[in-house]
């Protein structure tokens, strides 16, 4: 008598495999990023020149960290910090569908072959190196891939156990779907779309599709079906990582279901002969071949035929989502977002844009306080006032919210580079908003010598225009540091200009003392004068910190 399979403990079995290879997946993405670490950035923000190297980029870098998800968030996070464009944006992303194949290939080989002797010797090979804290990022990436091998050989065998070819119920179940009719095809798109964005998996999608086709009961129009709605639900990663991205982010994260939702289209129009087309190539194959033959096909045609509609796409993206007449509140991050934190080496660079952000801000109050200092109109002075203790305001802000976003960044597993990279941003926000006190109280000084109705003389006047000029002199080079490549950047100038400064101060601060002891102007101006030099000696210490985290000195 032949023993009726456990379907119960063979749904657990499928569970845990899923769960499994989705654990893999990200496991060995992650491992990729961080073994390309700053590389990877490099390459995705500099080879986007035109349409097609940017779809080169696409494909070479989902291909490298075996994760479409992770390129689109990686784009939008660069669209979001304004390192590209929209339209080079789309071109990534047209990219990053023909490079997730690749992982569609790996998961369609791996289950039609045995890979137990291949998963058991990449654990214990992974486990050394990880121990070997060197190398311990190639065994992340072995224990990912092994996780992910055992998955498929796990699904595999809870297929074979199941039986379900012989199981005459899910057999007329599935029989009784008519696979000539585009009802059929939708209903199946759309489940394939709900349980992707579900899962958050393409992968995991694909590996269920691959073993219910391989056990005979799901007809490979069907399975095909589910395959498309995986490409339009795959795209609910980065929506999800936009929502709190600014606009044009979210344009980008809107592109991606865009362009999948319109290859859908015109594959629906042309469903059958297509798919014909891709089992006349795939003749002979296996089932989970001709799956992962599909899904090439689809994503290369698609990509071809819309690549020369990229600026059609990013206009209706703006149509979809137009620019919003309402002023923005006065205090917002422009480049990072909470919710694009899945990506470390991409946040880090989010955070050093918002932190040269920081810098420029800081450089334009210094020149309020400039413009302070040459006030005379009382309502002018005020209004001027006011706007650098918003400005104070701004800074106290900026420096924690910075700092909080890098400490959520810091929770995840970092490579030393990367922690590295947010200890020396640390340091920069926080002598950033040094600077902003010590603009601060400059301004005060002003503002009590405003009160007392005293100016200075026409010689501090100059003196201090001289000491001005040195101060944005060297908020300039600072700016220029921060903004710049730091191995392209040295510390040199910084040093001469912040030199300068402590000599003019020291030969301002003599000349006060025989200044005051002729009566060429009273005691309490001296004192102001002095109070004003010193607050800029100040500034030019902090800058020098600020140059000195920046280049990790």
């Amino acid at each position: 008598m032949e023993e009726t399979p456990n379907y119960w403990f063979c749904a657990v079995k499928i569970l845990g495999a899923l769960g499994l290879l989705i654990f893999g997946m990200k496991q060995m993405s992650e491992a990729l990023q961080k073994m390309a670490g700053p590389g990877l950035r490099h390459i995705l923000g500099r080879m986007t020149t035109n349409r097609w190297t940017g779809m080169l980029t696409g494909i070479g870098v989902t291909a490298a960290v075996q994760s479409s998800s992770a390129t689109t968030v990686m784009t939008v996070s660069f669209v979001n910090a304004g390192l590209l464009t929209l339209a080079q944006a789309i071109s990534v992303i047209m990219g990053a569908n023909i490079g997730t194949t690749l992982t569609a290939w790996i998961i369609s080989l791996g289950y039609d072959v045995d890979l137990t002797n291949v998963v058991f010797p990449a654990f214990f090979v992974g486990m050394i190196l990880i121990y070997r804290q060197r190398h311990r990022y190639v065994g992340d990436f072995l224990f990912g891939i092994a996780f992910m091998f055992l998955s498929l050989v796990m699904l595999s065998s809870a297929g074979r156990e199941m039986d379900l070819a012989n199981n005459q119920d899910v057999v007329n179940f599935f029989a009784s779907f008519d696979t000539q009719s585009y009802l059929t095809i939708l209903v199946f798109l759309a489940i394939g779309t709900f349980i992707t964005c579900i899962v958050q998996s393409s992968a995991a999608v694909m590996a269920i599709t691959i073993m219910l086709c391989s056990t005979g009961v799901l007809p490979i129009y069907l399975g095909i079906a589910l395959v498309m709605g995986e490409n339009i639900g795959t795209t609910a990663t980065a929506n999800l990582a936009a929502l709190g991205a600014n606009r044009q982010a979210r344009r980008a994260a809107l592109a991606h279901l865009v362009f999948n939702i319109i290859g859908v289209i015109w594959v629906l129009c042309a469903f059958y002969p297509f798919v014909d087309l891709v089992l006349t190539l795939a003749k002979g194959a296996s089932l989970p071949v001709v799956l992962a033959t599909f899904h090439t096909c689809f994503n290369l045609t698609n990509t071809l035929l819309l690549i020369g509609f990229i600026s059609q796409i990013e206009r209706l993206c703006y149509r979809l989502l137009p620019d919003n007449e309402q002023p923005e509140e006065p205090f917002r991050l422009l480049y990072i977002e909470n919710s694009l934190i899945e990506t470390p080496e991409i946040a880090v660079l989010q955070a050093q844009r918002e932190t040269a952000r920081f810098g420029q801000r800081m450089q334009e109050m210094m020149g309020m306080v400039n413009q302070l200092l040459r006030e005379e109109d009382d309502k002018m002075f005020t209004q001027h006032f006011n706007k650098i203790a918003n400005e104070e305001d701004f800074a106290d802000r900026m420096e924690m919210a910075i700092a909080h976003y890098l400490e959520k960044v810091s929770n995840a597993h970092l490579s030393d580079d990367t922690k590295e990279k947010i200890r020396d941003l640390m340091r920069e926000v926080d002598e950033l908003e040094s600077i902003g006190d010590a603009c601060y109280n400059m301004a005060c000084v002003l503002d009590r010598q405003h009160e007392s109705g005293k100016r200075f003389t026409d010689t501090q006047m100059s003196n201090l225009s001289r000491m001005m000029v040195l101060t944005d002199e060297a908020l300039s080079q600072m700016n220029k540091v921060i903004r710049g490549r730091r191995e392209e950047q040295n510390i040199q100038e910084t040093f001469r200009i912040e030199n300068d400064i402590n000599m003019l101060r020291t030969q301002l601060r003599n000349e006060n003392i025989e200044d005051i002891g002729k009566r060429s102007y009273s005691y309490l101006i001296g004192t102001q004068y002095l109070d004003f030099i010193n607050e800029c000696e100040k500034l030019g210490d902090y800058v020098v910190n600020v140059v000195q985290a920046r280049l990790g000195c």
